[in-house]
């Protein structure tokens, strides 16, 4: 069974992780942006705004972090951005939390990994006095004062809608999701399955979590493919899962008669894009995550109320064919906020 043309993603920003290694120095886990400090390396008396991620090392969150340090020297603030070494570990996340609290930082910017195991902590910082942002993935806490990122929702819809152009008389669907207690994921399954049943071609044949990791991913796509061989399309939704997907296929040899529809880019899922081994992207605009989570954290601890309580970012679509036009190769190589801020 052959597949159609496919079409390839690519956002607003993503080329920005390239300019990290300029900006920051990294101690560890966590990145210190050197514009914060004075040169005898004394601390100015600067307002402390805390950036805790889900990791350190992808892609997407080089770019988060290239947007929060541009807006943290625009702002004048003192910006750490940190992150576990795995996108599975609250429990450093909550850690890092109660070390913002004892080190007096007047806003923490959070992803959450865990959407109800780290409202705890959340809720302690405010009760600290410290502002609390969110970005990318939600938290079960009443005290976060906004929300910025992709609408995760309509961004599965988005891989829905992209599965149904495919021509094939029946679609045989697998989906690989990472955490089921990270609520962004969750919210694109849901988007994803609520568009792909409006058609009746399509059945969704196995439906698996795996560690957001790129082994654990391939793994459960190879284990898939063999316990369900009669699979045309699978899905998933984040930058390393989407790499084991992509490395899954390629291993059974599937990429001629498998769609794959993944989330965010790097290098190494654009070379999947370029060879078949992926067929689309859903990429995000990171960089706008960064520089806007830190943008409100400025306007917090500054007593101004943020207009909106969530900001959406952009999500884009861009196919092979039209992968060279200006707003995709703006996307793809843009390093400042003067693109990544325009959609």
């Amino acid at each position: 069974m052959g597949k159609s043309k496919r079409k390839i993603i690519l956002s607003i920003g993503a080329g920005a992780a390239l300019l990290i290694t300029i900006f920051a120095v990294t101690f560890g886990g966590n990145m210190w942006f050197p514009g914060n400090k004075e040169e005898n390396g004394n601390s100015l008396d600067k307002h402390k705004v805390v950036f805790i991620t889900k990791s350190t090392d992808s892609a997407f969150w080089q770019s988060a972090y290239a947007g929060a340090n541009a807006a943290s020297a625009e702002y004048n603030l003192d910006l750490i951005c940190e992150g576990p070494d795995s996108e599975e570990k609250y429990e450093t996340q909550n850690r890092m939390i109660n070390q913002a609290i004892k080190d007096n930082a007047d806003a923490i910017i959070l992803s959450a990994i865990d959407f109800e195991a780290n409202a705890k902590a959340v809720d302690r910082a405010a009760g600290n006095g410290i502002e609390i942002v969110v970005v990318d993935s939600p938290v079960d806490s009443s005290k976060v004062k906004c929300y910025i990122g992709t609408d995760n929702y309509e961004a599965g819809c988005m891989a829905g809608e992209e599965a149904l152009e495919n021509e094939v008389k029946n679609l045989k669907i697998g989906i690989v999701n990472f955490d089921k207690n990270t609520e962004n994921g969750q919210m694109r399954e849901s988007g994803f399955r609520d568009t792909v049943k409006k058609d009746k071609r399509t059945d969704i044949v196995s439906s698996i979590n795996v560690k957001s990791t790129v082994q654990d991913a391939k793994q459960g796509t190879i284990q898939m493919l063999k316990s369900y061989p009669e699979i045309n399309v699978i899905v998933t939704f984040n930058e390393w899962t989407s790499l084991g997907v992509g490395y899954g296929v390629e291993s059974m040899e599937r990429s001629d008669d498998t769609q794959v529809i993944a989330f965010d880019s790097n290098v190494k899922s654009v070379s999947m894009l370029e060879n078949g081994d992926v067929d689309a992207l859903i990429v995000q605009n990171p960089y706008a995550i960064g520089y806007m989570g830190v943008e409100s954290a400025y306007s917090l601890i500054n007593g101004q109320e943020v207009k909106d309580k969530e900001i959406e970012t952009s999500s884009i679509l861009v196919t092979r064919e039209n992968m060279y036009n200006e707003k995709s190769q703006r996307a793809l190589f843009s390093f400042g906020k003067e693109d990544s801020l325009k959609s």
